[in-house]
């Protein structure tokens, strides 16, 4: 297990290369990043200097080592907007995207898991066509309407719920619901597909000839061995919810680092959009990994080595 993780902690450090050298690279394909910095009316002479305090007259290596070597200890730049440092105006918005991914997807996994469960124990019944309708909207429906049509009915309507901002427990309930309703639809679906799959297994049908009860058959040894697909997704959607959901904070007036990356790529602050993306790639590689180590918690069949 220790080499096993050594192993993959190595290649996340090469995959941080990776995308430290994709994203410094696209930032300069799209033309000189000293535009971004200096007015149009602005005089060549003014440009230059610019350009050298910035670094970037400099060669494209030795402008991608300071770069690097800057994040590394944690300085992402300035941003080009308000003047501020790169690595604190992320962090400042850090919490409140974090805060509402774990909400959503607490959300969707308290209502998804049980329903796909018993959607496979129950298979073409009422409670499985139920589910399969759920999972039809979930996919179906535009998170943007969703968000609206919560707004109108529990902020305008029923005036029970906040529609806008950050604040206290019940301003987290329609953006969470909003983020974690597409998620509901997928983990229904893997769940009843890989739960039909164990429920046909032979170990089942020893559990039960061994008289069992049908709660532990289903709960304790079907569900665990079924988790496997439902945790590669989970991950891979928590992932996307550190990185903020654009739409969902956008409507709701979310302070996030979604909210963030939108006005970084519409003014153009690409040492904004530069340290975005690094903090993405870093959630999702750890996510990975850690989604990794608890494929062995789940199922102790599973044995990681060196090789």
């Amino acid at each position: 297990m220790g080499a096993y993780i050594l192993g993959r902690i190595l290649q996340s450090v090469v995959s941080i290369l990776v995308i430290s050298l994709m994203v410094f690279t696209l930032v300069r394909i799209g033309g000189d990043p000293t535009e971004a910095f200096v007015p149009e009316e602005a005089t060549e002479a003014t440009v230059e200097l610019i350009r050298a305090r910035l670094g970037l007259d400099k060669p494209f290596y030795q402008q991608y080592w300071i770069f690097f070597k800057d994040m590394v200890q944690g300085d992402l730049g300035e941003s080009k907007v308000t003047k501020e440092p790169v690595t604190g105006k992320l962090l400042e918005r850090l919490p409140a995207t974090l805060s509402l991914a774990g909400i959503s997807m607490a959300i969707a996994l308290v209502i998804a898991l049980p329903l796909g469960v018993l959607s496979a124990v129950y298979r073409d019944t009422p409670i499985d066509r139920l589910a399969k309708i759920v999972a039809f909207l979930g996919q179906s429906t535009p998170q943007f309407w969703m968000a609206i049509m919560l707004m109108v009915l529990f902020g305008v309507i029923l005036q029970v719920l906040p529609v806008a901002g950050r604040g206290g427990p019940s301003t987290y309930v329609l953006p969470g619901i909003t983020m974690g309703w597409f998620v509901v639809a997928g983990v229904v679906r893997l769940t009843r597909s890989s739960m039909l799959d164990v429920l046909d297994s032979d170990y089942i049908t020893m559990a039960r000839a061994k008289g069992l009860s049908e709660r532990i058959v289903v709960w304790k040894h079907a569900l665990r061995n079924a988790m496997i697909p439902v945790l590669t997704f989970s991950g891979l959607i928590l992932g996307g919810f550190m990185n903020g959901s654009v739409v969902v904070e956008v409507v709701f007036a979310w302070p996030g680092l979604g909210r963030l990356a939108l006005d970084a790529v519409v003014s153009r602050d690409f040492p904004v959009v530069q340290g975005m993306v690094m903090m993405v790639g870093a959630f999702f590689i750890a996510i990975n990994l850690l989604v990794d180590l608890l494929y062995a918690a789940i199922d102790p069949r599973i044995k990681y080595t060196s090789q």
